[in-house]
């Protein structure tokens, strides 16, 4: 499987609008790559051209070490030369051909043999559990056998990379989980190279070994799914990635002697620790106007409590059975917060909360960038 690799990738439109902006982007061999933002990002249009139906205004794309685009030396080699599979949104399946067939055609169109055929149609039947529906049409299908179906049929020819257009967005939400961990045992079992463009953040949280993350055409952050939840580079990846989402509090914040920062905001005061090894916020703070940053709190951090913390009004009680998320009113910030188990509040019922945890984030409000995680101490 190769080593992908784009290289100040751009592609600009005929408007001037550039969907995908100086991208470098390296998705290693075997790995389970996301491409994720909100609509209109360029996730899309790198997959394409990776896949090369799409081709760059400037940049190098590789695979491993061989050019198979590079808008200064001329090269674009076709997609059909490339060795990868495309998986579309919809799943293009022959309505007048079996299964077997659906799987079989492209196979023959390359020429292969015919034994060699029948034996490779049996085979990702069984890894893709589908062997007892060889014979039915497509339409005699349901959503989630015909979408293993179109992903055996791009697997059979041994793509080297698999390429997915958010694939599963036209299943229900428990078609849709079923399909998930299809996919990762898939990805297991064949130790292939996915690119998957998706705009759920939890489908990209639960599948990939790491999430690229874009906005407007610009990559944002790449890294591991947990890593990308608990260390934000800036505020636009803290709020994308988590449901419910990250709450902001604006605050002034004064450094302390002992290296950690008293953080004021509207209705509250607590003292932010910076964690081991990352210290900088706690030197960096002082360069901003009045000590002027914003305080980030994932809602699992809010924990509600019987005595002590800070007063709160319950605002929303939205239980799941599993969890209740919370919206808590205190003195005109509101905050999102996690309770576990089978619990409800009463709305405007008044409740008691702390923060608990070591993943606070703490951002300059001016840049949004992120200077300094650690955890929090009410005063």
């Amino acid at each position: 499987m190769p080593c992908i690799r784009l290289v100040n990738v751009t592609k600009q439109f005929s408007k001037g609008a550039r969907a995908v902006d100086g991208l470098n982007l390296t998705i290693e061999d075997g790995d389970f790559v996301s491409l994720l933002g909100p609509s209109g990002c360029g996730k899309t249009t790198t997959l394409r051209m990776i896949a090369g139906l799409e081709m760059p205004t400037e940049g190098d794309i590789y695979f491993d070490d061989k050019c198979v685009f590079s808008a200064e030396k001329g090269i674009n080699v076709s997609p059909d030369k490339r060795g990868v599979g495309f998986l579309f949104q919809n799943y293009a399946l022959w309505p007048h051909m079996t299964v077997r067939q659906n799987i079989a055609f492209g196979l023959e169109n390359m020429k292969w043999e015919k034994t060699k055929i029948e034996s490779r149609v049996r085979e990702i039947c069984g890894i893709m559990r589908i062997a007892e529906y060889v014979d039915r049409y497509p339409a005699e299908l349901s959503g989630g056998q015909q979408q293993r179906v179109a992903i055996a049929r791009t697997l059979a020819p041994n793509p080297r990379a698999l390429l997915m257009d958010e694939p599963l967005s036209n299943l229900d939400a428990k078609l849709r989980n079923d399909m998930r961990a299809e996919l990762k045992r898939l990805h297991m079992t064949t130790g292939a190279t996915f690119v998957y463009v998706t705009h759920d953040q939890s489908e990209a949280m639960t599948l990939s070994s790491k999430i690229c993350l874009m906005k407007t055409g610009v990559l944002q952050q790449y890294c591991p799914p947990l890593e990308l939840y608990g260390e934000p580079c800036n505020m636009f990846c803290a709020d994308f990635m988590g449901n419910p989402a990250m709450n902001f509090v604006e605050c002034t914040g004064t450094p302390q002697a002992d290296g950690g920062i008293e953080l004021k905001a509207a209705s509250f005061d607590v003292v932010f620790h910076p964690a081991e090894g990352d210290l900088k916020g706690a030197g960096r703070i002082t360069a901003f106007e009045g000590g002027r940053c914003v305080l980030g709190i994932r809602p699992e951090m809010v924990k509600i409590v019987d005595e002590g913390g800070i007063e709160g009004k319950v605002i929303s009680s939205l239980p799941t059975g599993m969890d209740t998320v919370l919206a808590l009113d205190t003195r005109g910030i509101t905050l999102s917060a996690v309770a576990f188990g089978r619990i409800d509040y009463t709305m405007d019922s008044m409740v008691r909360f702390q923060f608990e945890g070591d993943y606070a984030v703490l951002f300059d409000k001016d840049s949004t960038e992120r200077f300094a995680l650690g955890s929090l101490e009410i005063l």
